[in-house]
């Protein structure tokens, strides 16, 4: 067992309210969060002095694509269409499982560092990339990303696999996007959901040309074309969610989907600012991911919410649109709904021991005023000092507790970087 004292704790059960008090785990479980007073503290195999900092439930990154960090800074500065088909696509086509695994081990390290304990995954070679987790100790669920030309029976296969593989892997169905599948993948797809009863997640309405054509070919929405195909009978929801008309966030609210914001990558692409302020008003859930580290580059979930809060205000004119508090909670809470995961979206007795520690003592978190408030308009990943994933401490006071040195990592996904690249 580790005991965490001396410091505050934000469950996440009420809001972003905060309480004294402490966090006890036992294995991969929390034993205890809030109170310990009038309690008999068991025999603990560790306890860390929280020196007055802020224990929260973990950042929960609801959409990225880890191994692109090889594409970090490549192709920068061009059109998402540019971007995608000239530059991304072709040097994916080079990709390797041994290259995926040394790429999402570096994103893995990126994420400790930030506070973030799972993720959203949407990439290719995915049992290496699903081996680089489970090597790493770190918590993602792999989402489906079937495309034109590929078998129904992959989606079907990695279902049963990836959702038995280990418990820090799970898996959900999904599609790149409509404008890579054709109408017989989807309703395969939607036959799959169907039978096993499950969500369903694509990128949606990313920008307006995406949308434009949907309906040249649908006469409808991206959004309502998936559901027409009966997509969203079991849950799930989408990516990006920028260009939404009040039909698609209609389905949404009463599907009960997801829509993910990327506000950095979206504003980088220039693809739009998603409407989060009417996603709220009309019962839309929301969580928030990054997006991959091509198009990002980092994957930095302190400044996708100070993105998603300051976006919001600036493009309705209105200081009071998307308050601070709601984007901590859909960041980290809400972000573990979406993706499946409900035992790792609060602090509370036997729910998973996924956590980050936050520094209140850093000069940009005083005074703590309202620590919600600081964590999304002044916090940066340097404010980190522990995350803990499923009861281990992985990353602490700047040293990673990975299994090996975080520079053989780094080297190693440099050195396919150059292999890949210089091709």
């Amino acid at each position: 067992m580790i005991r965490l004292y001396n410091g505050l704790v934000m469950p996440m059960t009420d809001g972003c309210a905060i309480v004294p008090g402490e966090v006890w785990t036992d294995g991969d479980k929390i034993a205890l969060a809030g109170s310990a007073e009038g309690l008999d503290a068991p025999a603990f195999e560790r306890e860390i002095d929280l020196r007055g900092g802020l224990v929260i439930p973990g950042f929960k990154n609801a959409h990225t694509h880890s191994a692109m960090t090889f594409l970090r800074s490549y192709a920068d500065d061009l059109p998402l269409q540019n971007w995608l088909f000239d530059k991304v696509f072709p040097l994916e086509a080079k990709l390797t499982p041994e290259a995926v695994y040394a790429f999402t081990r570096l994103a893995a390290l990126e994420y400790l560092a930030g506070g973030v304990t799972a993720s959203f995954d949407m990439y290719y070679h995915r049992e290496a990339y699903a081996n680089a987790n489970i090597d790493m100790g770190f918590r993602t669920v792999i989402c489906g990303a079937l495309s034109a030309g590929d078998r129904l029976s992959v989606a079907a296969d990695d279902y049963a696999k990836f959702n038995t593989l280990h418990p820090l892997i799970g898996y959900r169905l999904g599609a790149h996007a409509e404008y890579t599948a054709d109408e017989a993948l989807l309703r395969g797809l939607a036959e799959l959901a169907h039978e096993y009863k499950a969500p369903f997640w694509a990128h949606n309405s990313e920008t307006r040309s995406e949308v434009a054509g949907c309906f040249e070919r649908h006469g409808m929405s991206p959004t309502a074309y998936f559901d027409s195909l009966g997509l969203f009978d079991y849950g799930g929801g989408g990516f990006h969610c920028v260009w939404f008309d009040e039909n698609d966030m209609d389905i949404f609210a009463r599907r009960g989907l997801w829509a993910v914001t990327c506000p950095a990558s979206n504003a980088k692409l220039a693809s739009g600012i998603a409407p989060l302020a009417k996603f709220a008003a009309r019962g839309v859930r929301v969580a928030v991911g990054t997006d991959g580290p091509a198009s990002n580059n980092a994957l930095d979930m302190f400044r996708e919410m100070y993105l998603a809060c300051v976006l919001q205000k600036l493009s309705l004119g209105d200081a009071a649109a998307c308050p601070a508090e709601n984007m901590l909670y859909a960041a980290c809470s809400a972000g573990a709904r979406a993706m499946g995961l409900p035992d790792c979206d609060s602090l509370a007795t036997g729910r998973q021991a996924d956590l980050a520690v936050i520094d209140l003592d850093r000069p940009n978190m005083r005074p703590v005023h309202d620590a919600a408030k600081n964590l999304v308009y002044s916090g940066t990943r340097d404010c980190v000092r522990l995350t803990m994933v499923a009861g281990r401490v992985l990353y602490e006071d700047g040293e990673f507790h990975v299994g090996e040195d975080p520079g053989r990592i780094i080297a190693e996904a440099e050195r396919f970087t150059k292999e890949i690249c210089e091709q």
